[in-house]
């Protein structure tokens, strides 16, 4: 996902916030790996225990942050994209991410 593609990678995944008056999601956060990467993070050495399930990466990976700038309505939301470079931290089941937390 490219810093000026969220509205269109998130129309395409049929993102709903459900419970919000317009149904769309204030913020969305894409990892910019590819799964494997993002199971490395899951493993013994690839991230810091954290509690809970959750594991810090070890190393920085790239992001893009999608940020909604106009609630219409689902499905027209609008997002403004902003990359950067960050540790996440992840959900792990299994040694396997099940969900992304947002710091």
């Amino acid at each position: 996902v490219s810093a000026h593609a969220c509205d269109k990678e998130i129309r395409n995944r049929d993102t709903i916030a459900s419970g919000t008056e317009n149904g769309c999601k204030k913020v969305n956060t894409f990892i910019q790996a590819n799964n494997n990467n993002n199971k490395v993070v899951c493993g013994r050495n690839g991230g810091t225990p954290q509690g809970n399930n959750l594991f810090m990466s070890n190393q920085p990976f790239p992001v893009v942050t999608c940020k909604l700038q106009s609630g219409q309505r689902h499905p027209n939301c609008q997002y403004r994209g902003k990359k950067s470079t960050r540790y996440i931290v992840l959900e792990c089941d299994r040694e396997s991410p099940v969900h992304y937390e947002a710091k």
